[in-house]
């Protein structure tokens, strides 16, 4: 009980000397507050591009976990027709699979038919991926790939597809036009089929729109002559779940026969796009935490040297020199801790204020198109911006500190005279 009066009295006290230089310790103050506002803005983000960039990426083109043969991924281009599940994989797996887990985890499990063909149109050809999908897929994945003009797959028009963007407008074609799909089939030979654009497509690869084509998975059967399809994609509720989902997956399921990827393995752009943005992150609290360094530095070097003479007189009185480094310490933890919290909660005011009225952004490199952004704002995030403000005021305190504890009682005790 002593000892946490004591404590207690010594923050006191370093309160009092903080606020002693209010015109001093409010642009300290003001400082650390102005770099925790601009982290949390910065970092809140790119925290909200992460999210959105992930959630639209699994809902339009990959699901949280794909379940494949082995070696798809790796061989499946060059031999597409070994890798073919040819049961209804998606029926056992609802039935052993949901017990194996909470039922409301799960959204839907859907066959996907991967294929590659030419596609054309008037004297125009050129080559595409298609996917063969569930015309109910769209219920399930919440609509992320955007039909930006025409309508989705449906299971009343089973000779309609849709196709990104891009490719259409490499082909010279819109909706309501005619196309022909040329592949190869499961037995070796050539078929084709006469289709109609039921809509275009955009997602945000625009990679992917300049190439891509779906279709109703039964029209894509016909076409490839099989009943098999390549991958069934299992849609969670939530995508923090993935990593329990495939641990159930992984222990239902032979590792001989089956292959369970986690989305975050197949989306390539997604993890470059996130390094990239990672270490602009990392660059923003560097400079921040310089800036908060040499702003409290300064003061509490002025603080030291206007306080000289004080410094003599505790010392003289039987202070220790550890309790003088302490007082400092404390003082400049204050000045971090006041600063790291006023501009939590000013950052936290101004994400939701931005956040409401929207940031217009541009298509970015390699993007099909643009979005209205948002910040994000996690208690983690509020928690390091308010740790880095404290520990940075920490070290630009430490040589100050350090310099008062090491005076010479007599030379401080005439430092004013």
């Amino acid at each position: 009980m002593h000892k946490f009066q004591y404590n207690f009295s010594k923050t006191i006290l370093a309160f009092r000397n903080v606020v002693r230089h209010k015109r001093r310790t409010g642009l300290a103050i003001g400082a650390a507050a102005f770099g925790i506002t601009a982290l949390l803005l910065a970092s809140g983000f790119i925290e909200w591009i992460f999210q959105d960039f992930r959630e639209t990426t699994i809902h339009s083109q990959l699901g949280h976990l794909q379940i494949v043969k082995p070696g798809y991924f790796k061989s499946g281009k060059a031999d597409p027709y070994h890798f073919l599940f040819t049961d209804n994989l998606g029926q056992n797996l609802s039935r052993n699979f949901m017990p194996g887990m909470n039922e409301s985890s799960i959204k839907a499990i859907v066959p996907r038919l991967s294929f590659s063909g030419l596609i054309s149109h008037g004297d125009a050809t050129l080559s595409f991926i298609g996917e063969g999908i569930d015309p109910q897929e769209q219920v399930y994945f919440d609509n992320a790939l955007k039909i930006s003009t025409g309508s989705n797959l449906s299971v009343d028009h089973p000779d309609h597809l849709i196709m990104g963007e891009g490719l259409a407008r490499n082909l010279g074609v819109t909706v309501d036009d005619q196309i022909v799909l040329l592949v190869n089939t499961a037995t070796g030979g050539i078929n084709a089929v006469e289709m109609t654009i039921g809509g275009l497509f955009n997602t945000v690869t625009k990679s992917y729109d300049d190439n891509a084509l779906r279709l109703p998975i039964s029209t894509a059967q016909q076409l490839l002559r099989t009943q098999g399809a390549h991958s069934w994609v299992v849609l969670l509720n939530d995508t923090a779940q993935t990593d329990t989902a495939l641990a159930v997956l992984r222990k239902q399921l032979s590792s001989d026969q089956f292959e369970i990827v986690p989305w975050y393995q197949l989306a390539d752009f997604y993890n470059k796009t996130t390094v990239l943005f990672t270490k602009q992150v990392q660059a923003i609290k560097l400079i921040i935490a310089l800036i908060i360094l040499l702003g409290i530095s300064n003061t509490m070097t002025m603080n030291v040297m206007e306080r000289t003479g004080e410094i003599g007189t505790a010392m003289a009185l039987g202070v220790k020199r550890i309790d003088i480094l302490r007082q400092f310490l404390c003082e400049g933890a204050l000045i971090g801790g006041i600063g790291g919290i006023l501009g939590a909660l000013v950052g936290w005011l101004l994400a939701a204020i931005i956040s409401g009225i929207g940031i217009p952004m541009p298509p970015p490199p390699g993007m099909a198109r643009g979005y209205t952004g948002e910040i994000l704002i996690t208690p983690d995030m509020l928690l390091e911006a308010l740790a880095l403000a404290i520990v940075t005021t920490l070290i630009a305190s430490l040589y100050p500190a350090w310099k008062a504890s090491r005076m010479q009682i007599v030379d401080a005790l005439r430092h004013n005279r």
